[in-house]
């Protein structure tokens, strides 16, 4: 082989592999641009999951839960006034529909603290119900504070929800102690989820007193508690809950006259009026103990049964309705009677010991209707009746007792739907004979034909 033809030869291959090095660089150069670019979306993807995760995270500690009442309702007599069933019956009317609750509620839960914000929307506006914060402590995750406005809690039906009560309403001595079942303040609770003392829970606060939509009008500042355990009884299908409950407060006295159970004079048993100067601005006790139970127990064939009661005793601090008999100071303002005032009362202070309690017994009929029979009192002035309402002893119709006889079905169309229909017998205590020229208790001398017929429409979700 000649040497020129091998220069040829060689050279040729030098260029050759030249070339095909530059294209290996060039090759090696465009995959790492790829490598790069798909670390770029990777990287992207994964912060995009990271933010969709916290956010779905987020998502799942909010709850937006929420119920409509809509219901009919009848009573006996053209403009009846019926408070304790539902509210007040329209002037001239005794058959009408009204939305008696639309609530919205929304519920942020991150584990140790709690956001709640739940509103009451109806034809006659807008309303909180619910608006406070809660923590619970990290360790024993056993102890905790709410501050806002919530339930307050004494007894077993202030908090029992109105969208799982069986009963259309409470009981006529929770919402005349308890208007509105809430109040605004603080409170302490020890609820164990585990362990040897889960069967038991305490509640203790500090509260205005004057309800969720009152504001307040004294320094004077109500506690209230409640203690209750739970006993299971497993072996026979059956569970009791009991609870303790106490009160303790003031109400602002805006007078110097403040009435008080005694004998005025001649024998009568009444009111006695206490005019002493130290009265003016002065508390009035609200004091209130109670009882409550539960049994809850599955009824072979039937299903499960609950009986549930409540006996509350104390003294309330109230006003005169518009009309006192004898003579004395009548009250000016606002005519407020044994309701838990929301504003301050102008005229004089009365103070009554009263006595209310009620029961109630459910039966579920398989796994769709329930039957309901719920009997309950209240007597705004235990130390008198209605016999003693003559000339001469400062009472009133606001001394007089109620009882409430209700019976009725529940028919649960589906979870989302149920349907109730209920009616109550309304019975007042009669006052004596005596007052047959009074215009204002001539009422009252035989029972008020007040009872009312319910049937409600309940959606929830």
């Amino acid at each position: 082989m000649s040497k020129p033809f091998f220069y040829s030869i060689a050279l040729l291959l030098f260029f050759t592999l030249s070339a095909r090095g530059q294209e290996s660089t060039d090759t090696t150069d465009s995959t790492e641009n790829d490598l790069d670019q798909l670390k770029g979306v990777v990287n992207d993807l994964n912060e995009s999951s990271t933010e969709y995760k916290t956010y779905v995270d987020f998502l799942r500690k909010i709850k937006v839960t929420g119920y409509i009442q809509a219901q009919y309702r009848s009573t006996d007599l053209d403009g009846t006034t019926a408070p304790f069933s539902g509210g007040n019956f329209p002037g001239n009317t005794h058959k009408h529909f009204q939305i008696r609750r639309g609530r919205l509620k929304v519920n942020y839960d991150n584990v140790l603290s709690q956001y709640v914000l739940q509103i009451d929307v109806t034809t006659t506006g807008v309303a909180i119900k619910d608006a406070f914060a809660s923590v619970t402590e990290p360790w024993l995750q056993s102890f905790g504070m709410q501050i806002g406005v919530f339930d307050r809690p004494f007894g077993y039906e202030i908090s029992y929800s109105s969208s799982m009560r069986e009963s259309p309403e409470r009981s006529r001595v929770f919402q005349t102690l308890f208007p509105g079942e809430r109040d605004l303040g603080a409170k302490l609770f020890y609820a164990p989820q585990i362990g040897s003392m889960s069967f038991l829970r305490v509640d203790a606060g500090v509260f205005n007193g004057t309800g969720s939509v009152g504001t307040d009008f004294d320094n004077f500042k109500d506690f209230i508690g409640h203690a209750g355990v739970q006993i299971p009884f497993e072996d026979a299908n059956a569970s009791l809950d009991l609870g303790i409950s106490g009160y303790l407060g003031n109400v602002r006295n805006n007078t110097k006259y403040l009435w008080k159970n005694g004998s005025p004079s001649g024998g009568i048993y009444g009111m006695v009026l206490d005019s002493s100067d130290t009265n003016q601005g002065a508390g009035v006790p609200r004091k209130y103990f109670g009882f409550d139970m539960q049994l809850y127990y599955d009824v072979p064939v039937f299903g499960g049964m609950a009986l549930r009661g409540e006996i509350l005793t104390g003294t309330q601090p109230g006003t005169s309705d518009s009309v006192r008999i004898g003579t004395g100071i009548r009250p000016t303002g606002r005519s407020l009677s044994t309701v838990s005032p929301a504003v301050q009362p102008l005229g004089p202070m009365y103070q009554r010991n009263f006595l209310g309690w009620y029961i109630s017994f459910i039966q579920n009929l398989g796994t769709n209707d329930q039957i309901i029979l719920k009997f309950d009192r209240y007597d705004p002035n235990s130390e008198v009746t209605g016999n003693d309402i003559v000339p001469g002893s400062n009472l009133s119709a606001s001394d007089l007792a109620y009882t409430t006889l209700g019976f009725g079905l529940v028919h649960h169309w589906d979870e989302h739907v149920k349907f109730t229909f209920y009616y109550e017998v309304i019975k007042n205590e009669t006052v004596n004979p005596v007052n047959s020229t009074v215009t204002s208790l001539v009422p009252y001398l035989d029972d008020i034909r007040d009872n009312v017929f319910t049937f409600r429409t309940q959606v929830r979700f």
